[in-house]
């Protein structure tokens, strides 16, 4: 089980607090594109040199596409009927929870996403704004999974809510998601226990925080990848985020200023400003 941190001089992995550089080059596209991606990272960890750890992170991301799954979670499909309400969306999205096929939705491009420490923003048409803290998987080339990192998926509930056809632009535009702040690389499944948790704060106070176990999860990620990969070819692997079960309550909205803190025990902590 490997960290892979990504800085300005490249490629850092992490074990057991040490940190070494891979000896030769490697990037993040190199790892996505392997058959054996943890095998390479292990490789590269064994052959490294020993170096400092990373003060200044970059998105653990290449030229990867950033997918997103929704209503995976019981508080999601909840959430999303509420939101829809007058729109006549809430039948629809309590049927999704419950069909075969999952919605997948494209979120963002490279360029797209924020670093750990850079500001993930909110759009400035929209007057409720919500971050949502997801467990996201990395897939190489083939779908295979092979680690995780954590997304936050920025979310316009109001747009979204007018009319579910409104998705792309409630969910896609720049600063919308972010990734960090490394890559969990391991050939073992996690915990059913793994916890996700959240903490926005607002002048230095605790506005909001919630938590769920993974477990809540309606769908299996091989199942979430699978779809994904169904007819669908991702030369450069991609990143999918598993949808969210912490949502805040109707009377809350970001503010610019605000500070998004997601932390997923196994991968660490992400925290990003709001713009």
């Amino acid at each position: 089980m490997f960290h892979l941190y990504t800085d300005s001089q490249g490629l850092l992995i992490a074990q057991g607090g040490a940190f070494r550089r891979p000896a030769t080059a490697l990037t993040v596209d190199a790892v996505f594109m392997s058959d054996d991606p943890v095998a390479l990272v292990r490789s590269a960890w064994d052959t490294g040199k020993a170096a400092a750890a990373p003060s200044a992170l970059r998105a653990p991301i290449g030229t990867q596409e950033v997918w997103a799954a929704g209503v995976t979670y019981l508080r999601s499909r909840t959430a999303r009927m509420e939101e829809s309400k007058d729109a006549g969306g809430g039948t629809f999205y309590d049927k999704v929870y419950h069909a075969p096929r999952p919605e997948l939705f494209f979120k963002a491009t490279p360029p797209r996403v924020s670093a750990p420490g850079a500001a993930v923003r909110i759009r400035g048409d929209s007057k409720w704004n919500v971050p949502e803290p997801e467990l996201t998987l990395a897939l190489n080339k083939n779908g295979r999974l092979f680690g995780y990192t954590i997304g936050n998926d920025m979310s316009s509930r109001d747009i979204e809510g007018e009319n579910p056809l409104y998705l792309p632009q409630a969910k896609v535009y720049h600063g919308s998601a972010a990734l960090g702040p490394c890559i969990y690389v391991t050939d073992q499944p996690l915990s059913p226990q793994t916890t996700i948790a959240i903490e926005i704060r607002r002048g230095g106070a605790a506005v909001f925080g919630g938590t769920i176990e993974i477990s809540q999860i309606k769908r299996t990620f091989a199942e979430l990848a699978e779809f994904l990969f169904r007819d669908n070819h991702f030369p450069q692997g991609a990143f999918l985020m598993t949808g969210t079960g912490i949502v805040p309550g109707d009377d809350f909205t970001l503010h610019s200023g605000d500070e998004i803190r997601i932390t997923i025990g196994p991968i660490g902590t992400l925290v990003n400003p709001v713009a």
